[in-house]
């Protein structure tokens, strides 16, 4: 059985960091592109970072410079640090697994920056 499982957000000042982890088990690891995935009220949920299992990265362009996406193969863990954080970055944040036609989804954990 896959399990992605969040952790690492919270409630943060804007211009703090957050680090958000996500756990995978049940599944190749290295073989999934991984990524990180947003999701406000009333939005369509948004691709904030991914990484491919080569360690290829790409973000959304509101996060360039501010947000790091990284793995640890060994650790079946994938990495969101998330700096100069902003009130538009609060959300529930979701891990995303995906080896097509496979793709997995955490349960989110929610981040909220505060002004």
């Amino acid at each position: 059985q896959v399990h992605l499982v969040e952790s690492g957000g919270g409630l943060v000042q804007s211009g703090g960091s957050l680090r958000l982890s996500c756990a995978a088990s049940g599944i190749a690891f290295s073989r999934f592109k991984m990524g990180w995935y947003r999701q406000t009220p009333g939005k369509q949920r948004e691709l904030v970072a991914a990484i491919t299992n080569g360690g290829d990265t790409n973000y959304v362009d509101s996060v360039k410079g501010r947000f790091t996406i990284s793995r640890d193969n060994a650790k079946n863990t994938v990495y969101l640090q998330m700096n100069s954080l902003k009130p538009e970055d609060t959300a529930v944040y979701l891990c995303n697994a995906d080896y097509w036609p496979h793709t997995h989804w955490g349960q989110g954990t929610r981040v909220t920056v505060s002004s």
